[in-house]
């Protein structure tokens, strides 16, 4: 039995790991931090940028569900277009693209406003709904590497990990590109404590930039795709409805559970920040860094959410082979469902805001579990299209959750943070009540 089969991944072995990796992977996985770095420094404020804008809640709904239905559509067309090319052509095609998307975002203001004029359905009434153009038209192009992430992040895993610590090699490679998720917040909050909103958000926007554009040079340069199968597996749309018939059975009670949490998560998601910074108004003092806004604060808020997630992780990855993958699962769950009502709720206290993102943090820990969970049930040699089905699923239901939830917040933010939770602490129980064929896996 090999060095890789005995030793359970940690913390640090995420770094060690990929560092040892060939360096076509390693290419792909630096990459995968780079761009994730832009996207956590930007996608978090983006509905905070709308806001200055002039854009309201459904505006920064439809925002949101835009997002969702770029992240459900563009794998598959992402996948022919990667058949057509090739792996390093399309990788670096995309990565373009997002840099482009960056850029966009950065001059949004020039592609003026687009005012969509208010109807009435029944009882209910929307008010015109002002749309800043090249916030959406940056989206487009902004999201364009990230499709292949997941796919490229499943296969690195699923290459180097013994099929009994699924949960440790997750939790390792997650904690390796979630270290992008800590360092862009902690980066964005410091650029605003220094700038007004507006200044420091296209300071923020202009480095994003410039880190996906190093990313695409150096990735076109250095990455060797001759062996690589990323997308050669796409075979039209009768392949996809056959992977969703021929999905476990066993899969399904965690299906329909995510997709309920996922969907009351994407109601509220976009508006967090809006909730902090407009809503609570919070600013903290720390000591040597001094006075920082509420913009500057909710960056902090997201860096103490991911130090617990990098935190936790990897222990409770752990803890999951004696305790089960089940109950780690539905951990992650209730923290998704219940955070939302306690933000809204908050008073205003700085402290009390770091105690419930911490708390947030969390969520992540039953991230590796869960992707466990995924592909465990999958026969041998399926596990690629089990996860594409699942994601397809999961993510075209939820797409036009934060819509709802941005018509919900416009109207009344505590029903639309209130019902999300509802919906959320509904999808957990009935993973919990009918997801029993996941007792024994660990």
């Amino acid at each position: 039995m090999g060095h890789g089969e005995t030793d359970d991944p940690d913390a640090l072995s995420a770094f060690r790991q990929f560092f040892a990796l060939d360096g076509d992977v390693l290419v792909l996985s630096v990459s995968m931090f780079a761009f994730s770095l832009g996207f956590q420094m930007t996608g978090r404020y983006m509905p905070r940028y709308m806001s200055v804008l002039g854009a309201g809640g459904v505006a920064i709904g439809l925002y949101g569900s835009f997002g969702n239905l770029i992240s459900a559509v563009y794998p598959y067309p992402g996948g022919a277009f990667s058949d057509r090319v090739g792996s390093r052509v399309a990788l670096t095609a995309f990565g373009f693209a997002s840099t482009v998307g960056f850029l966009i975002w950065l001059v949004a203001d020039a592609f003026g406003v687009l005012t969509v004029p208010g109807f009435t359905v029944g009882p209910f009434t929307i008010d015109s709904v002002l749309l800043p153009v090249g916030i959406f038209v940056g989206l487009l192009f902004a999201q364009a590497w990230k499709s292949f992430g997941l796919g490229a992040t499943f296969a690195i895993v699923k290459q180097s990990v013994p099929p009994g610590r699924l949960a440790t090699g997750f939790a390792s490679t997650e904690t390796f590109r979630r270290t992008a998720f800590f360092i862009g917040p902690l980066f964005a909050a410091g650029v605003l404590a220094v700038f007004a909103f507006e200044t420091g958000f296209r300071v923020i926007l202009a480095v994003a930039a410039a880190f996906a554009a190093v990313a695409t040079v150096a990735q076109h340069v250095l990455y060797d795709a001759s062996e690589d199968s990323i997308g050669k597996s796409f075979e039209g749309i009768s392949t996809v409805l056959s992977d969703l018939r021929s999905m476990p059975s066993a899969l399904r009670p965690l299906l329909v559970g995510d997709t309920l949490v996922r969907f009351a998560n994407g109601m509220v998601y976009v508006f967090f920040v809006i909730v902090v910074v407009e809503f609570h108004e919070v600013g903290v003092t720390l000591p040597v860094v001094g006075s920082l806004s509420p913009d500057a604060f909710f960056g902090v808020l997201l860096a103490v959410e991911m130090a617990v997630a990098l935190a936790t992780m990897v222990p409770v990855a752990k803890l999951s082979q004696r305790l089960g993958l089940k109950p780690v699962v539905a951990l992650g769950f209730a923290v998704y469902a219940v955070f939302p009502v306690l933000l809204i709720n908050a008073p205003d206290s700085a402290l009390v805001l770091a105690v419930l993102f911490a708390f947030s943090g969390l969520r992540f820990a039953g991230l590796p579990a869960h992707k466990a969970l995924i592909v465990g049930p999958a026969e041998e040699n399926a596990g690629g299209r089990v996860v594409g089905s699942y994601y397809l699923v999961r993510n075209v239901v939820t797409i036009p959750s934060a819509v709802v939830g941005g018509w919900l917040y416009s109207n009344d933010p505590q029903t639309a943070f209130l019902l999300a939770t509802a919906i959320g602490l509904i999808g957990t129980g009935y993973f919990l009540v009918f997801g029993r064929e996941f007792e024994a896996y660990a």
